[in-house]
């Protein structure tokens, strides 16, 4: 039996072990001890609560949202799963999931539920208030479903399904189990819920790259969350975030295996004459908002007296430099030696400015209208109303540095497909 080392104040939550990263990029893994907001011995097997469940499905194949023939013709395929089950997780008793050994077949349900709960309630909390699900029409709650034939992970009406990919060899490996693909999805919902689902015809390209940005920058935020992800971001590159790190590149495997920067320099004219991918499309934006990230958490040290402000101003010279990595870590290292504790506590400050400012300028959003200039002037508006628009350079200035406002963004130039969310089951909806 895995027997994590607890805390001694227990907070009155739920826990769950949980890793951060994929399991499978380290050689080690070790899970993170988390705690739900769900109270202990409010949750039943399955794991399953008031708001989702899981369900790992015997003989199940067919995914949910596909398309298939029913008494009254083709429809979409819908929870729930009414057909026989794995054993599920079941709680201990002290209705806690983090006994649980990685090993055991359990606890990739348990994985998958307590993901997917963490996400939910750090995003609650920058929201001040319960997201409702976007498909509370049909459904009170998410069916978490572990489809192992299913090369993807997709969140659609009433359902967060995952699978996994053999590609890596003859290893197995659950999407379930990378807390950043959950997320991602999870932040699909969340958007959906806030800002409105697209309507095909008329949603503006930007639309999609947004939503593929926001998600990105719920399952990074949620990941800050973590405390050994915050130590060893900060041990790794000793306070220079700029610096290649985990922080800046996370994977959404679920459709091409591709790893996306969120520190990237890509701009709006990549797309002038128009765009294809909307995962493409959202990096000039998932770009902007890490660099405004990463300039609040300078203001922070600043404010904190942790680094000079000639040492911030080198910062923004050497940007784009070559020369960075040699000059910036050596200054970097000598201040963060002197004191870790306090960049700890400056980068926590700009996540929750940066989680916060977020759900705040998204609440300002609508899908019909949306575009990456919408979503300055949202930001730009929260910031006046937060700190009487302390941080109105910086965000003007990286929106104007990927040039959102001066170029627009051009058609889409093919059809969708099976990968994009105009068409995927992500969107789809009943009737």
């Amino acid at each position: 039996m895995y027997q994590p080392d607890l805390p001694e104040d227990e907070a009155p939550g739920t826990r769950f072990l949980l890793f951060p990263q994929s399991p499978f990029f380290e050689s080690n893994p070790v899970p993170e001890l988390v705690e739900v907001s769900a109270p202990p011995g409010s949750l039943g097997p399955g794991p399953s609560g008031p708001r989702m469940y899981t369900i790992n499905a015997v003989g199940k194949t067919t995914p949910f949202g596909a398309i298939i023939d029913g008494p009254n013709g083709p429809g979409m395929y819908l929870p729930p799963w009414d057909g026989p089950v794995h054993p599920p997780a079941e709680p201990d008793e002290g209705g806690n999931f983090a006994y649980l050994d990685p090993s055991d077949p359990a606890f990739e349900a348990a994985h998958l539920f307590g993901s997917a709960h963490f996400t939910m309630d750090v995003w609650e909390g920058y929201f001040g208030r319960p997201i409702p699900w976007h498909f509370e029409r049909d459904f009170e709650r998410l069916e978490l479903s572990l489809l192992p034939s299913l090369d993807n992970a997709h969140i659609g009406w009433g359902f967060l399904e995952t699978g996994g990919t053999w590609e890596h060899g003859d290893e197995y490996r659950a999407y379930s189990l990378n807390f950043d693909v959950v997320a991602h999805e999870i932040g699909h919902a969340i958007i959906y819920s806030v800002i409105g689902m697209p309507a095909p015809e008329d949603t503006p390209g930007e639309y999609y790259g947004f939503h593929e940005s926001a998600a990105d920058m719920v399952a990074l935020v949620a990941a800050l969350h973590f405390g050994s992800v915050v130590e060893e971001l900060l041990e790794n590159t000793r306070g220079n975030l700029y610096s290649f790190n985990r922080l800046s590149r996370f994977a959404e495997l679920s459709e091409n295996a591709q790893i996306r920067m969120a520190a990237n320099d890509k701009t709006l004219s990549q797309f002038e004459c128009g765009w294809s991918s909307e995962h493409a499309l959202s990096e000039p934006l998932t770009g902007a908002m890490f660099d405004i990230f990463v300039d609040i958490y300078h203001e922070r040290l600043l404010v904190h007296d942790l680094i000079s402000p000639e040492m911030e101003d080198l910062s923004d010279q050497l940007e784009d430099s070559p020369e960075y990595g040699e000059v910036m870590q050596e200054m970097f290292d000598a201040r963060y030696a002197e004191n870790p504790d306090g960049f700890r506590i400056a980068l926590l400050e700009a996540r929750d400015f940066l989680g916060s400012y977020l759900a705040d300028a998204w609440s300002l959003l609508d899908a019909e209208m949306l575009s990456y200039l919408g979503v300055e002037r949202a930001l730009v508006q929260v910031d006046q109303d937060i700190t009487d628009g302390a941080f109105r350079q910086i965000i003007e200035g990286n929106f104007r540095m990927r040039e959102v406002g001066i170029v627009d963004v051009g058609p889409r130039l093919t059809e969708p497909d099976e990968h994009s969310h105009a068409v995927s089951t992500r969107t789809r909806v009943p009737d």
